[in-house]
């Protein structure tokens, strides 16, 4: 939606930026004065002051839970999602819980790969307003990146009788474009009308287009889909992560260390810059995976494996330990199933020595008939 945040390409980092950008909609503030509507990054929002509105006050829990969220994804500090957690935590655990505040709990709990939470938060906010759009996006969202495409095909389907009718083309296009149609999928995407769109609508059906160029093995197009994505939305970690795993797939190096220059503070970002540095030797190299080592270790420790496939890609190629890298990748599939994570799979099984251990992984490509060039001859393999 959504990655991969991964290197692949792949729908779970999409998934955050489509909830987070959704999730801005239905609150807009009611003058320029309001506190939150001028909240600079990582100043005023810890205020003692502005914590004791939140609880009091719905109009300021979300502004400030959307912000939270928003400097999470930005940043890749997943603290900021706990912060987002204690805000909403008087809207969503009292007697009358508030529809808004739950689906912003789904999409931080999504954002920590938390997906069963998730949807059962979605289910509580649907029950008390059944004809929220963002839910049932969000509701999508999730599903697909559990592989649940039937599922997510539905939860479309509800959202685009209460969408616009190009946000829904852009649901149900990117779900059948990992069920066979990807070609099909990929034209009507790209044949949709842009005009009056937001940079924000514009971001989701160019990173959905990258995404289904990259399946197909139409890498111009994909870097110049999302090139234009980064364009209507600079802050996209997933795209700006799609495009570096491009540009290392054509080794172009120092491409990717350009691109993510000044943004190596993002653990899946500074994977991409280790794998960058190990290519050509950069001296830099030893600090960024030292750093890594810690960012995962660190990770393990809080019980909050939220990056394991990029653990899983970071043991194979920066840490060449393709056993532990295999392990990494089968309890990251336990969690999702999008294509990032098949291929992420398929190369540590292979590099393991161990082929049969993604044997599952790749059953699950000819059932849902999921296409991908990258995929194709490990699939034709386990045919």
């Amino acid at each position: 939606m959504k990655h991969r945040i991964r290197r692949c390409v792949g729908v779970g980092a999409l998934a955050l930026a489509l909830a987070g950008q959704a999730a801005a909609t239905p609150f807009v503030p009611a003058s320029d004065g309001e506190v939150l509507a001028s909240l600079p990054a990582g100043a005023r929002h810890a205020d003692p002051a502005i914590r004791a509105d939140a609880r009091a006050r719905i109009d300021i829990a979300l502004p400030l839970a959307q912000f939270y969220i928003r400097e999470a994804r930005a940043s890749g500090d997943l603290r900021f999602l706990g912060y987002a957690d204690a805000v909403l935590a008087p809207w969503v655990d009292g007697a009358q819980p508030v529809a808004a505040a739950l689906v912003l709990q789904a999409t931080l709990q999504q954002s920590r790969h938390e997906f069963a939470r998730s949807l059962a938060t979605l289910d509580r906010a649907l029950a008390l307003v059944p004809d929220d759009p963002q839910a049932w996006l969000t509701r999508a969202t999730v599903l697909r990146v559990q592989g649940r495409y039937g599922d997510a095909d539905e939860a479309c389907t509800q959202f685009a009788r209460r969408s616009e009718e190009r946000m829904a083309l852009i649901c149900h296009q990117g779900v059948a474009g990992l069920i066979g149609h990807l070609a099909a999928a990929y034209a009507a995407l790209a044949a949709v009308n842009t005009g009056g769109m937001t940079d924000a609508e514009r971001a989701w059906r160019e990173a959905e287009l990258g995404d289904m160029a990259v399946r197909l093995g139409r890498e111009t197009e994909a870097g110049q889909w999302y090139r234009s994505a980064l364009l209507h939305d600079p802050q996209d970690l997933y795209v700006r992560a799609a495009l570096a795993d491009l540009l290392l797939g054509q080794h172009r190096d120092r491409d990717v260390l350009a691109l993510l220059a000044g943004r190596d503070s993002i653990e899946p970002l500074l994977l991409r810059v280790a794998i960058a540095q190990k290519a050509l030797h950069d001296p830099a190299f030893a600090h960024s995976r030292e750093l890594l080592r810690a960012a995962f270790a660190a990770e393990a420790a809080r019980g909050e494996p939220v990056h394991q496939r990029e653990q899983a890609r970071f043991l194979i190629e920066v840490e060449d330990d393709p056993a532990a890298a295999l392990q990494a990748a089968l309890a990251n599939w336990n969690l999702q199933r999008e294509p990032a994570d098949v291929l992420v799979l398929v190369e540590a099984a292979t590099a393991a020595g161990s082929a049969a251990a993604a044997q599952p992984a790749l059953a699950f490509v000819r059932q849902r008939g999921l296409q991908d060039i990258r995929l194709a001859p490990a699939a034709a393999v386990g045919s």
